[in-house]
């Protein structure tokens, strides 16, 4: 149990930062609440108009699916690294990986998912 000591110490102590982090602002701060800061922005500068309709999440859409497919790419360089050492098993298990790939862009280009409207 000795070497795992320092382990426990160190969790004690993170534990405690968050927690300290988390609750001494909500309990020290000072609560002055006025209109100007209840105000949307709280810039200063009064909004020109209401905001209509739905807010378009194509953006997050496109950046979601940028980051999914960039990293299951990135995952190509520590296999080609390895090839050698993981031979047929590691080449089939890549070509799995790739086909699973390939049928989720097929999906996602069906549907539309990479034509920015």
């Amino acid at each position: 149990m000795a070497p795992y000591a320092p382990v426990g110490i160190f969790l004690i102590v993170a534990l405690a930062a968050a927690f300290a982090f988390t609750a001494l602002p909500g309990l020290l701060a000072r609560r002055k609440p006025n209109a100007q800061k209840a105000d949307p922005y709280e810039c200063g500068v009064e909004p020109t108009s209401a905001i209509a309709g739905r807010f378009p999440v194509r953006f997050y859409l496109v950046a979601m699916l940028f980051v999914v497919f960039d990293v299951e790419a990135a995952s190509f360089y520590p296999w080609a690294v390895q090839m050698h050492a993981l031979r047929l098993f590691g080449l089939l298990e890549m070509v799995v990986f790739i086909v699973v790939l390939a049928i989720g862009y097929a999906y996602v280009w069906k549907k539309g998912g990479f034509q920015w409207k």
